[in-house]
């Protein structure tokens, strides 16, 4: 459940930012969390050498390709201050799926 960003963006915010953001975030909490299941695993198969290079290859394409998305994100938000713009909250909260403040009612102090 995300939501789009209410305010409005600035022009120099490269279309394709918010997705690798996303993906990033994403991919980042997947390879801390298979860390935990690969390092077990790696030991295990020490004695059989072409299972051993089958992991440690997916583990090396998979921080490839989380490097790819860093490098992807430095450029994106490098351009977007080099533009001397800045991106606004609702921005950030859609990435990290923050929910929208709740409206509140002024009626006499009830909740």
């Amino acid at each position: 459940m995300t939501h789009t960003p209410a305010t409005p963006l600035p022009a120099s915010l490269p279309r394709w930012l918010r997705p690798v953001m996303v993906a990033d975030r994403t991919l980042s909490a997947w390879f801390v969390g298979c860390g935990f299941g690969f390092a077990p695993l790696l030991l295990a198969l020490t004695d059989a050498p072409w299972a051993f290079a089958l992991a440690v290859t997916a583990i090396a394409l998979a921080g490839l390709w989380l490097g790819l998305l860093g490098v992807g994100m430095a450029v994106g938000l490098g351009h977007v201050l080099r533009a001397g713009d800045e991106l606004p909250h609702d921005f950030w909260a859609s990435i990290i799926q923050i929910p929208p403040p709740a409206t509140t009612r002024s009626e006499g102090g009830h909740r």
